[in-house]
């Protein structure tokens, strides 16, 4: 599982550490980690270091002075390395001796710098530490704007991303690869920023650190959290998910709702609405209910609302009245927006939300009045926005999105590391809300069926439109959900 801090609770870790180890020791754990990730890069790259072109863009204080000391590390190994300084009266003295030391050169004029930069082999980012506010200053733009051949390395975060958020106020030097310090960043992990970060490497120094600020599931932890039937299992013990989708306008966001369904854990899936005819000839496995979720008999789960149209207000209604958990998607965020969160208020089971941007913006206004924000906006700000809703709604969040967040009400966040650009299909939701739906029938919590579901999601989607990648459809989705299912718990 990867653990992500914020800016604060990092720079807290890192002084009650520094005040046990002798001065500079967690700087120069922080620069031999850097330095071996650019080795490794330039002999994968050229074949070996002697002789490649480094550029060191070094600003003030720590930051710099980690890329100014991995500089010095790769001069002494043979590489032509050229600091650029872009705050030559706060550049860390102790870096820029050292790099000198070891015969590495230091401009302080642009043209220079920009030419280097250019050429370069490798290029170290080390303009704007965790602690950057409010995106590049104006002398570091033209190295986000400049074209450049060789590859580049972020020093614990690429310059102008907002390291506790993921937010870009403006230009950023896109990295290749990005090496962080101690623990992840949230913004390494959240869109837009996660976009500018390229690979992202983890280097240990040594810090203490408190339960994280956010996680991203890995194969391991998702295989823990699986659903798996045991020798006295039947169906019903496996959980029993209703779906309540799909009108006479959308009947196939009910045939996808319940194909993800089917292949998330639940021993049986359970349909009410207008497309029964359709969900009975595609899945015949499909347990059918005339009416609506209030008389179709006993469920675990319900999912309400993918291609619900008119129904949706109704269903909603009525699944939001049971004591199982309700997963809210599609037309029925849209009727909960207009109800705001007292459409909750008094439920003892839990809700789980599964908004896009657009949707995100409807419910907040439905609680916090006004217009409904810009989706840009929300988008934005993925993680502020999924913790306003949970707080807002007092429910579990998944903002789906090129990032997926999910929030709970009790502050836990997790990101998830899966998914392809390709999965942005019509329907792709519907199966996602069938899928989460099926997992929380079987049991598991909304957080863990969320982040669970998200995973599979989009690890069925990557099998789906393979490599390179070639647009696929959302029924291709759900039919890879098995072989995704099998990757995690082989792994």
């Amino acid at each position: 599982m990867r653990h992500a801090h914020p800016v604060e609770t990092v720079r807290a870790a890192e002084a009650e550490l520094m005040a046990r180890l002798p001065e500079g020791t967690l700087m120069q754990r922080a620069a031999a980690g850097l330095a071996a990730t650019c080795v490794r890069l330039l002999k994968g790259r050229r074949g070996r270091v002697y002789g490649a072109r480094v550029t060191v863009l070094a600003g003030s204080g720590d930051n710099g002075g980690d890329a100014l000391y991995a500089g010095a590390a790769l001069a002494r190994r043979g590489a032509r390395v050229t600091a650029v300084l872009l705050a030559p009266g706060k550049a860390h003295h102790g870096g820029l001796a050292a790099l000198r030391a070891a015969g590495g050169r230091v401009t302080l004029e642009r043209e220079v710098g920009l030419a280097d930069f250019s050429r370069a082999d490798l290029v170290l980012d080390g303009i704007v530490g965790i602690g950057g506010r409010g995106g590049l200053r104006p002398e570091a733009v033209p190295y986000a704007e400049a074209r450049r051949r060789g590859v580049v390395v972020a020093v614990d975060l690429p310059s102008g991303v907002d390291a506790d958020t993921g937010e870009v106020p403006g230009a950023v030097l896109r990295a290749d690869v990005t090496v962080c310090f101690g623990t992840y960043k949230p913004g390494l992990l959240i869109d837009p920023g996660a976009s500018y970060a390229g690979a992202v490497q983890l280097v240990d120094i040594g810090l203490t650190l408190p339960r994280p600020e956010l996680t991203a599931l890995q194969h391991a932890d998702v295989a823990a959290l699986l659903p798996q039937p045991g020798a006295e299992s039947d169906k019903y013990r496996r959980g029993v998910v209703g779906v309540a989708a799909g009108s006479a306008t959308y009947p196939g966001a009910a045939l996808l709702a319940v194909a993800g369904a089917l292949r998330g854990g639940a021993g049986a899936v359970r349909y009410v609405g207008a497309a029964a005819e359709e969900v009975v000839r595609r899945f015949p496995e499909t347990l059918v209910t005339e009416g609506g979720p209030a008389g179709a008999g006993r469920v675990q789960a319900w999912v309400v609302g993918p291609g619900g149209g008119e129904g949706a207000r109704q269903s909603l209604a009525e699944a939001l009245a049971s004591d199982v958990p309700v997963l809210v998607d599609a037309d029925a965020l849209t009727e909960l927006g207009r109800l705001g969160p007292a459409a909750l208020a008094g439920r003892t089971a839990p809700t789980l939300l599964t908004p896009h941007t657009g949707e995100a913006a409807r419910l907040l206004a439905g609680a916090e009045g006004g217009a409904p924000p810009a989706a840009a906006e929300l988008a934005a700000t993925r993680l502020a926005t999924a913790r306003r809703l949970a707080a807002a709604y007092r429910a579990t969040v998944l903002l789906k999105g090129s990032t997926t967040v999910i929030a709970d009400p009790g502050g836990a966040v997790r990101v998830n590391p899966t998914g392809t650009s390709w999965l942005a299909t019509a329907g792709s939701g519907d199966v996602l809300a069938g899928l989460a739906g099926s997992l929380l029938a079987t049991g598991l919590p909304p957080l863990d069926s969320a982040s669970v579901a998200a995973y599979l999601h989009g690890l069925a989607g990557r099998e789906a439109a393979g490599t390179p990648g070639a647009p696929v459809t959302a029924t291709a989705v759900a039919e890879a959900l098995p072989a995704a299912w099998r990757a995690v718990r082989e792994a």
